[in-house]
């Protein structure tokens, strides 16, 4: 099995606050750094997401 490092939670609010912020304020400035940006903390929330479901809890109490 894969050991997969559970993440911090300020992982996931970072991805969610960085998201909205490329789709309001950059995306009206430069229209392709803004998908770009977009797509990068997609991709940071969909890894926090795996992080909470396979994290073996049991390794780290």
């Amino acid at each position: 099995m894969i050991p997969i490092a559970p993440l911090k939670s300020s992982f996931m609010i970072i991805s969610i606050i960085g998201f909205l912020l490329s789709i309001y304020l950059v995306s009206n400035i430069w229209p392709q750094m803004g998908f770009a940006f977009a797509v990068v903390f997609v991709l940071m929330f969909i890894a926090s997401l795996i992080s909470m479901t396979y994290a073996p809890l049991e390794d780290y109490k």
